[in-house]
Parts: C-alpha cells; structure tokens; sequence
C-alpha cells in the first residue's frame, strides 16, 4: 500500500529526520519548505499525503488545508506543530486535516499515522475513478443508435436533463427506460446525488407505500424501527418510478403531494417530511387511456406529463441493430469464450426480420446465449435460438405494383408539398409523427 507524500517543513534538518524516517518505510517523499513551493508540486503531481508544518515562512498549515481541500478532496493532510494548542487543533479538523499532531514528541506514531492516511486516500481515489465509470456507463454517449428516431429521444433528454423539469418515459418493456432515468440524472446538477430506482408493479400497495415514503416503527406489523423511503434517500438526486401506471390510486395523491409541494408523510408519522428530489417516471401504458378510464389521477398525469419523452421499439430502429448487436456481442463475447469477434451477415438478416417484442432486452439476451453456444469466431446462424432460425430472411423490394411502393410515392409527394415539414406531413398523412418517422426510414426517404 505503500503511497506517496509531500513532507512540506522549513527546518532542513527535521525535513532530513523525517524524509529518512518515512522513506525506510517504504513511502516515495518529496520535499517542500514553503507554501508556494508545496503548491506548485501539488498542482504538477498527485500525492496521497501531505505532511505539513503549521508555521511556514509564507503562511499558516491550517488555512493551507482549507484551501488544499477545496481544490483536491483525495489528499489527506497531516499537520505538525511545535507548539500545539487546541484551538488550532480544533479548526485545522474543521478545515479538513486528517490528524494535527506536535513535533518530537510523536514521531513513533507518524508511521501508523500516515498508513492510514494513505488508505483512506487511495479509497477515495479508487471510488472517485468508480463514480467516474459508473458515470461513463450511464451517459448520453452510451445510448446506441443513430435512426432518427433515437437520435431524437437522446435529443430531447439532453436537453431537459440539466432542469430539474419531472420527465414522463412512454415506451415499451425493454427500450430502455431506466437507461435513459441514469443518462438524464448524470447530465444534471444532481449527478453526484443518490439515484433511485423502484418499479412499481413488483410491490403490493402496503410494501410499494412503505419502499416509497418509508415508516415509523410500529406502523404495522413487522415494522420493528424507524425507515428511510427511496424518496427520502434520493433527496438531493433523482428518483426514478419506473411502470408508474401500476401505482394504486391511493398513492398517487401522496406522489402528487410530493411534486406540488416537495413534502410527505411516512407510514405511522403524523409530521411532514421535507425532500428535494427529482421526480422521472416512465410507464408502458397509455395513461391518458388510464385517466378517461378513472384508474390514473388526471391531476398526477398533468404533472407527471411536464416533459415527455417516447423511446422507441426496437422494430421501429431496426437500422440499429447491427451496431447494437456488435456491443453486446463485444461486451459477452469477453464474459464468455472470450473468441467470438465477429457477427455473420446472415446472423444481422435474421435479427433484423425479428419482431423484438421484448426490444432491446431481447437482442441483449439473445446475444449472450449466442457467445456462449458459438464454438467458432464468429456469430453464426445456428447460435440463434430456433425460432429466429426458421424466419427466412426476406429483403424488402418495392416495385411498381407493391402498395408499399404507392404508399412511399404519396409520402414522398406530400413531403414535397410541405416543403419538409414533417409535422404537417403527419398532419396530412392522418398519421402519428412517431409512424411517419419510422416510414421515413423504412422507405429511405430523406
């Protein structure tokens, strides 16, 4: 574990004692006699600890670590003094040192001291670099795809992720959902805050309002103390609801409350939580339909329905799937045999004449067993599961007599007439936008 430390102390001789004594260690030790000095070495490279005097001849080490901290959080800083107070003491803890500890007296314990300095900034170090990945995984950037129908949805969440507007996802099982919660909570100013997430439909209405809202001990049986709520454990962040036309109607007034007025009650509580969290649903249902059926709160969904984002079915992108495909097969092939780098032609034209109903959790399994059957290099055919064996392949060929070929010409004229303007093109057409785009594409029209 041995790390690496900045000793910063104007008397050479002890910067000597010191330098010997924690090198034999094992430590790699640089050396600093002033505040200006230190802060230069400290911008040029990155140490775990600082080692650092309290009275320097250009400044005091306690407001040294007060501005160290600000700029750098990894390094721990450890301040000796030959005269040591408690007032100083107090306030160099206050300013972020890690220890503050007198000359001479303590030498025997500078070894132990530093070893668990350098623990805990190499912890830091290695869970900043995992929040950095984690980060990475959940970014815009990581949403695959360039049809126009992705490339629209990842539009629109870009830009609404840096508000702190509550977003609706409509969508399939399997495009998604949740990917695009992650990549909206890590463009916003909450990215460093709690992200949560809780499907509702996989709860009863008790569980789903206890997960939510938490409760007081004693509110029902079992509920032996006191629990925090995903809402209250996402304050300062984002909570993710997903299937949220699965909520009971009862809770829906208790959620309703919480984005009107940013307050709840617990289970068993009679005193109002405060929270400040963002709120991204995302459901599978028409929940319009809902409302005018009496199941959803018409009140909730105008909420809820501030920004809305619709990602689309994977049969609706199927110009897509080869690139899909190839990041899964990269991302298993590594789990797996470790010798699959390739993907057949033929394997990609059966992929593409599939249905998808499961979308994109569907290919992604399906890719998986493929690496772990495949004996060869590359993904064939006969690693397909059977029924996406027996589809044949059937490239789609317009022709002068093909209603597809008439529909294409009458989009293609009417596109025409609106000089592009795909909106009234819909209009025209009789048709949802979302349709028109996928025609579009399907067509090759530009």
């Amino acid at each position: 574990m041995a790390g690496s430390v900045l000793l910063v102390d104007d008397e050479e001789k002890l910067r000597s004692l010191l330098k010997r004594i924690i090198t034999l260690e094992g430590f790699a030790v640089s050396e600093a006699s002033t505040l200006k000095q230190a802060g230069k070495m400290l911008e040029r490279e990155a140490f775990d600890v600082v080692l650092c005097d309290v009275k320097l001849p250009d400044g005091n080490g306690v407001d040294f670590v007060k501005q160290l901290k600000q700029k750098n959080t990894a390094v721990e800083v450890i301040l000796l003094t030959a005269y040591g107070n408690i007032p100083d003491g107090v306030q160099a803890m206050k300013n972020g040192a890690f220890d503050y500890i007198t000359k001479g007296d303590d030498n025997d314990k500078i070894i132990p001291l530093l070893n668990r300095a350098i623990e805990k900034a190499q912890l830091l170090k290695r869970v900043t670099a995992l929040e950095a990945q984690v980060g990475r995984r959940y970014s815009f950037d990581n949403i695959l795809g360039d049809s126009v129908l992705i490339t629209e949805a990842v539009s629109l969440a870009k830009r609404v992720a840096p508000t702190d507007a509550t977003v609706l996802l409509l969508g399939e099982t399997g495009t998604g959902k949740e990917v695009f919660a992650q990549a909206i909570h890590n463009g916003s100013k909450r990215a460093g805050k709690p992200f949560m997430a809780l499907n509702c439909s996989a709860f009863t209405k008790e569980l789903l309002e206890s997960e939510i809202f938490g409760h007081k001990a004693g509110a029902f049986t079992g509920a032996n103390k006191d629990k925090k709520g995903l809402i209250e454990e996402a304050t300062g962040g984002t909570l993710f609801l997903d299937e949220i036309g699965e909520m009971p109607v009862e809770l829906q007034s208790k959620l309703l409350r919480v984005l009107e007025t940013s307050d709840f009650i617990k289970v068993g509580d009679t005193r109002l939580t405060k929270v400040d969290v963002r709120i991204v649903a995302a459901t599978n249902r028409d929940l319009q339909k809902e409302v005018n059926e009496g199941k959803f709160r018409e009140d909730l969904f105008y909420r809820l329905n501030v920004f809305t984002i619709g990602l689309p079915a994977l049969r609706d992108r199927k110009k897509d799937i080869p690139l899909l495909a190839k990041h899964f097969m990269q991302v298993f092939a590594q789990k797996t045999n470790g010798k699959v780098n390739s993907i057949s032609k033929e394997f990609i034209e059966h992929l593409q004449n599939h249905d998808w109903k499961g979308n994109i959790r569907e290919l992604k399994n399906i890719i998986e067993r493929a690496c772990i059957l495949e004996t060869g290099t590359e993904l064939s055919v006969t690693s397909l599961p059977l029924e996406l064996q027996t589809t044949a392949y059937k490239p789609h060929v317009l022709s002068a007599f093909d209603l597809a070929s008439v529909e294409k010409l009458h989009i293609q004229r009417v596109l025409n007439h609106t000089k592009g303007n795909k909106t009234e093109t819909a209009r025209l057409l009789n048709i949802g936008l979302t349709t028109l785009y996928r025609k579009l594409e399907e067509y090759k029209i530009g």
